[in-house]
């Protein structure tokens, strides 16, 4: 791996808090430093104290998407990598406007596995 896992921070973003909750829980057990937030807007505010390498959000949110929490983030820091998931139907079509205006990120289907989350961030750690 050509990062540090303790050095990788990464945001996981869901407004469900069990999910990010357990997500982050799962990540943190594989070595990554890795914090939760249920709100996207308490996650840009940590941002600016202390930006992640990684994010991870659901796409589907109240108030604010995740791909527009994604591009917020990515305009401040744009070294920033971007892995969304969603169970919503509508998600394809969001991630398709945010294709058509020229960014890409990648998207896994909930429910996430714990095995295949892990394989995800370890591919877009080292990309």
């Amino acid at each position: 791996m050509s990062q540090d896992l303790r050095q990788t921070r990464i945001f996981v973003v869901d407004d469900e808090s069990v999910i990010s909750d357990t997500l982050g829980v799962i990540l943190r057990q594989r070595g990554f430093d890795a914090r939760s937030f249920d709100l996207p807007a308490e996650a840009l505010r940590a941002a600016r104290e202390q930006a992640p390498d990684l994010l991870i959000a659901d796409v589907v949110m109240p108030v604010l998407s995740g791909i527009d929490l994604a591009l917020q983030v990515r305009e401040h820091y744009p070294g920033c990598k971007v892995l969304l998931f969603s169970g919503h139907p509508a998600t394809a079509d969001l991630l398709q406007v945010a294709r058509e205006a020229g960014h890409e990120f990648e998207a896994l289907a909930k429910p996430v596995h714990p095995a295949e989350l892990v394989e995800s961030v370890r591919t877009l750690i080292d990309a």
